[in-house]
C-alpha cells in the first residue's frame, strides 16, 4: 500500500475541493478537513450539517454540481460515502485528480454486516457494481485500515497501490483525561449505535453471565432496549442510557475504570477489518479497554496492561476477562 505521506504530496499546494455527504462535525470529516487544510494551498468544502441524510444529499448535488462544471479546484476529495455522488460522476473532469475515502462498502454493509441483501441476489449484484464502478474511478484511495484497505482490493479488483491507511483519531478536544470521582463499584462503560459488527449481543451475554457480581457495574451507552427485549433480573448490575452528547459521553468514560471496545462479533467480516472508532477515544481518555482479537486492531495495539484482548464472538471469554480485571483491581 502507498504510505499517506504521498497523498500529502499530492495535495500540497493545491486547490482541494472536499465533499461529504456526512455531517460536517463528524469525527472523520473534521480530521480530513484538518489534515487537508493544513496542505493545500487553498480549500473549499461542500457538506452540511443537517441531522436529515436527504437534506445533506441534496444540499451537496445542488452545489457541488455547479463547482464540478466550473472546474475550479485540482484535486476533488470524496469523504464518506463517495457512491452517493455517483450520479454526477460524469461531470468530473479525467484531468483532475480524484480522491476517495473509502470509508464504508455498500455492498459489505448491506449483504454481510447488517444481513438486509441476500449475497446471490440481483441487488446484491448490483450494489457491488456500484462500488466497484465508485472505486475504479479515484486516483487515490484512503482507508481505515490496512485489513480493509486489502479486501477493498480483492473484491474490487483496484491495485493495492492506490491504497493509503489514514487511522481515525478522537476529538482530544472532548475526549481527555480529566480527574473523576472515586467509583464505589468496578465500572465498565460500553457505548455503540448497536450494528451488528459490534457484537452488542456478545456483551450483553457476557454481563448475564456476571449478575452476580454486585462488585461490578456496568453502563450502557446506546439504543440497546429498542432493539433487545431486556430482562431487568438478567441486568442488576446495568445502567441502559439510551443517548448522551459527547460532553456527557466524555464524562461517564472518565469514570470508567474498564472500557469495552470490540468489535465483538464473529460472523460479520468487517468486524475483523476495522477498529472500532470508540477505541481511539477511550484510549485518548487513557483508560483500560478490551478489544476484540482481530487483524485489524492488531496493526496499531499489543497486548499491555491497559490493552486486553479477547476471542470475538465467545461471551464466556469476555465476561472471564472482564472478572479478571475487576478482581485484580478491587484486591
Amino acid at each position: 500500500m502507498r504510505p499517506i505521506v504521498d497523498i500529502e504530496e499530492r495535495v500540497k499546494g493545491k486547490k482541494v475541493l472536499f465533499v461529504s455527504t456526512k455531517n460536517r462535525d463528524y469525527i472523520r470529516n473534521t480530521q480530513e478537513i484538518t489534515w487537508l487544510k493544513e496542505h493545500a494551498s487553498d480549500f473549499e468544502s461542500v457538506c452540511h450539517q443537517s441531522s436529515n441524510y436527504l437534506v445533506r444529499l441534496a444540499y451537496v448535488y445542488l452545489h457541488l454540481l455547479p463547482k464540478l462544471i466550473k472546474k475550479d479546484y485540482d484535486i476533488l476529495f470524496l469523504g464518506f460515502a463517495p457512491q452517493l455522488i455517483f450520479p454526477l460522476f460524469p461531470f468530473v473532469s479525467k484531468k483532475k485528480t480524484v480522491i476517495f475515502d473509502f470509508f464504508i462498502s455498500f455492498y459489505d454493509t448491506l449483504v454481510d454486516d447488517r444481513k438486509k441483501i441476500k449475497k446471490e441476489s440481483f441487488i446484491a449484484k448490483v450494489i457491488h457494481g456500484w462500488d466497484k464502478k465508485t472505486i475504479q474511478r479515484a486516483d487515490y484511495i484512503i482507508v481505515d485500515t490496512i485489513a480493509h484497505g486489502k479486501y477493498f482490493a480483492e473484491e474490487f479488483m483496484i491495485s493495492l497501490d492506490k491504497i493509503s491507511v489514514y487511522y481515525i483519531s478522537a476529538d482530544v478536544s472532548i475526549y481527555h483525561p480529566h480527574p473523576r470521582k472515586k467509583n464505589s463499584r468496578f465500572e465498565v462503560v460500553y457505548f455503540g449505535s448497536i450494528l451488528p459488527v459490534q457484537g452488542i449481543d456478545i456483551v450483553l451475554d457476557a454481563i448475564k453471565l456476571l449478575r452476580s457480581e454486585e462488585q461490578i457495574h456496568f453502563t450502557l451507552i446506546g439504543p440497546i432496549e429498542k432493539k433487545f427485549q431486556i430482562n431487568p433480573l438478567d441486568f442488576p448490575n446495568t445502567t441502559f442510557i439510551s443517548w448522551v452528547s459527547q460532553q456527557e459521553l466524555a464524562e461517564y468514560i472518565n469514570q470508567a475504570d474498564l472500557t469495552l471496545a470490540g468489535h465483538f462479533s464473529s460472523t460479520v467480516g468487517k468486524a475483523n477489518r476495522t477498529i472500532a472508532g470508540k477505541t481511539y477515544i477511550y484510549l485518548a481518555m487513557n483508560k483500560k479497554v478490551i478489544l476484540g482479537d482481530s487483524d485489524a486492531n492488531h496493526e496499531l495495539y499489543q497486548s499491555s496492561e491497559d490493552i486486553y484482548y479477547v476471542e470475538r464472538g465467545n461471551p464466556r471469554a469476555l465476561a472471564t476477562l472482564i472478572n479478571e480485571i475487576a478482581m485484580e483491581f478491587l484486591t
